[in-house]
């Protein structure tokens, strides 16, 4: 299934989405009654294990049909063998610009999966060069788009340079440890065709009292600013048309939130390289990110095609299918069971 199939012309970039940052060794333990309790010991009655951080979005985008390009530190152990395997070979994803690093740690992160949220124990260092530096010297062969992580304080040259190069530029960022939540600091975001930050990131940036006023405040600095609520959904604000849209969170039973952003995420650049309108991007973003949370593990729950039609048709069926969903009828209409 290729959503860009009847876009792609000669002389398009090879390339639809570049993504940098960390990849981790995800331990996800499974089937726990509650929080571990202190001096005690705790049994899961699953596991599984994955490549985590931003092998997430990585995975997610792949999976809905995007050709993705991965520029990450990869350790010289077996954890960062094991990830680069996963994501190269089963997930076909471009590891060109990536870097093996002699002597440097995988980072690993231990997630405990309980009613409905997760509790998340990591442990790495810093890797040696940045992942976000050019290899050999040269920036990657262009991108229909890129997603980036902003940090305060944090230099991200290559934005501009992507950017410039034609690349749409998505971007979320993280909590700011300095606490002094300050828009400028974000290098970048002037750059950004969508900012993507969740409620209490946007409201703390821009001093707002609620996700609403928060994506009209960012709309004031990208085309498109996009605030997700978890549960509740997410709204976006269009700083073109000043409209301000809304969608709800799918109504499922959450077994696991890790990975839901990222998920979100890639079926929002998804929708936007295809060329829907912003609704319908928003739309499809919450409905991967609700199909995702239904499973254990971030990208072990990245969902493919296939899953989207089988839900589509699952509600059809039941008569409660949304309205709001019905623009991707023609879409999956030839999409079978299992393909993917």
């Amino acid at each position: 299934m290729d959503p860009l199939a009847r876009l792609r012309r000669p002389g398009d970039p090879v390339c639809d989405v570049h993504l940098t940052g960390t990849v981790f060794l995800d331990i996800v333990f499974t089937g726990l009654d509650g929080a571990p309790v202190r001096g005690t010991e705790t049994w899961a009655r699953g596991m599984g294990s994955c490549p985590g951080g931003v092998a997430n979005m990585a995975t997610a985008l792949a999976r809905l049909g995007l050709r993705t390009r991965l520029a990450a530190a990869f350790g010289d152990d077996r954890y960062g063998e094991y990830c680069w395997e996963t994501l190269e070979r089963d997930e076909g994803i471009d590891l060109s610009p990536s870097r093996v690093l002699p002597g440097w740690h995988s980072p690993v992160t231990v997630s405990m999966a309980y009613e409905g949220e997760r509790t998340m124990v990591s442990h790495g260092h810093v890797p040696p060069v940045s992942s976000t530096a050019p290899v050999d010297g040269r920036d990657p062969d262009p991108a229909r788009a890129c997603v980036a992580s902003l940090a305060p304080g944090e230099p991200q040259e290559w934005i501009a340079r992507a950017a410039g190069a034609g690349s749409l530029v998505f971007a979320d960022t993280g909590w700011d440890d300095t606490g002094r939540w300050d828009l400028a600091s974000l290098d970048g975001l002037e750059h950004c065709a969508a900012f993507l930050p969740n409620a209490g990131e946007a409201m703390r940036y821009t001093r707002t009292d609620s996700p609403h006023r928060a994506a009209r405040a960012l709309a004031e600095h990208v085309p498109l600013a996009v605030v997700t609520m978890g549960a509740r959904g997410a709204v976006a604000a269009d700083a073109g048309t000043g409209e301000l849209l809304e969608v709800p969170a799918l109504p499922v039973t959450v077994l696991d939130p890790t990975g839901a952003g990222d998920v979100f995420m890639a079926g929002f650049v998804t929708g936007t390289l295809a060329g829907w309108p912003p609704a319908d991007r928003l739309a499809f973003a919450a409905l991967t990110a609700g199909l995702s949370v239904q499973e254990f593990g971030g990208s072990l729950s990245a969902p493919c095609w296939d899953q989207v039609a089988a839900w589509r048709r699952r509600t059809l069926r039941a008569g409660g299918a949304p309205a709001r969903y019905d623009f991707l009828d023609e879409l999956i209409a030839d999409v079978e069971p299992g393909a993917g």
